[in-house]
């Protein structure tokens, strides 16, 4: 059965069928609803369900509560309607602009960045080019037809290859054969673009970029497409991770830093070892930001990385530094071991 979503206050409309999820829907009309994750655990897309009912499916408890869930509140990437449905989003505008794609590729070059982290070039068939914001995400669609989501990591306009950074995470089907077993030319499947977290270039407020881990892929896409925009607005890259060698392209981020007027970088360990010899910031990214911009009323902030990074930015950029909270934009990494924490279900 059909029913028909409404957005407010766009007053934008869409189909969706009883058995899909209003945020999938959305997709393939094209209406710009904010999500990360598609699972249930990020909480980017959550909203109001104003009329109407739906019944959600698995979802993390931290993203949506019972108690939310009574009070109206929604998760559109697990929630399915019974009835003609009027909600209330933000809309993202420019989500519709480039065409959601299915495409193979080739694995044209396998890097290690780090002892757990891999560099994959793919190459598209001569005839396919992927348009999308810097930011944006692919799905590889495995064997099995289960998907895995990474960040691309490279500027639309870089796009002779696309390029992917994968951590590994042992006992992960996708990343165990990407690290034992993967070869170059070998074929992977994608879904995209996805995802609502890009950059901002009508903007001219200053940037905070946030990363943590693998998270640094959307963050350099992002930095590449400010270089090549021509854009004068102040960047200030903080990059954390746990030992020196987590922050896998520490180098580029110092050449950016000497080279591209009003860019700064922030490196951040928080777990360094006598060996590793580190001189520089201690401690949890996000506090290196609030104590160096303690007010952030005037900036935009693009964070990327690890759930508990990221939801411990949000709080407190916004409750204690003045960040207006639709000034935040997020992209958290989730696993299958994220995944399976603090789910429940309807």
């Amino acid at each position: 059965m059909t029913f028909q979503i409404t957005v407010k206050p766009s007053g934008r409309q869409f189909p969706c069928e009883s058995d899909e999820t209003i945020l999938n829907a959305a997709i393939r009309a094209g209406v710009g609803l904010p999500y990360g994750c598609k699972n249930g655990a990020c909480g980017t897309c959550r909203g109001m369900v104003l009329d109407g009912s739906v019944t959600h499916g698995p979802h993390q408890a931290k993203a949506l509560s019972p108690a939310d869930a009574e009070k109206g509140f929604t998760l559109f990437c697990c929630a399915k309607p019974h009835s003609d449905i009027e909600l209330e989003a933000r809309e993202v505008l420019g989500v519709g602009e480039f065409p959601i794609k299915k495409l193979p590729s080739r694995v044209a070059k396998m890097e290690k960045a780090a002892d757990d982290v891999m560099i994959i070039s793919l190459q598209l068939p001569a005839s396919e080019r992927l348009q999308y914001r810097a930011g944006q995400f692919v799905e590889f669609i495995l064997k099995d037809g289960k998907r895995r989501s990474y960040s691309l990591a490279n500027a639309p306009h870089l796009d002779e290859h696309i390029t992917l950074h994968i951590r590994h995470m042992p006992g992960g089907v996708f990343t165990d054969h990407v690290f034992n077993t993967m070869k170059e030319r070998e074929i992977l499947r994608f879904e995209g673009p996805l995802g609502t977290f890009f950059l901002r270039e009508d903007s001219d407020k200053p940037m905070v970029l946030l990363a943590s881990g693998t998270g640094f892929a959307p963050i350099k896409a992002i930095v590449e497409q400010a270089i090549h925009i021509g854009s004068k607005r102040p960047i200030t890259l903080y990059w954390g991770g746990r030992r020196p060698k987590d922050l896998y392209m520490h180098a580029l981020c110092e050449e950016w830093a000497r080279t591209v007027p009003g860019f700064r970088y922030v490196p951040v360990v928080s777990n360094a070892l006598p060996d590793d010899q580190w001189q520089g910031r201690t401690g949890f990214v996000h506090r290196a930001v609030m104590d160096d911009l303690p007010e952030l009323s005037s900036f935009q902030v693009y964070a990327c990385g690890a759930p508990l990074m990221v939801d411990a930015a949000k709080a407190d950029f916004t409750a204690i530094c003045g960040l207006p909270a639709d000034e935040f934009y997020a992209d958290a990494f989730t696993s299958e071991a994220d995944l399976a924490k603090g789910m429940i279900a309807e």
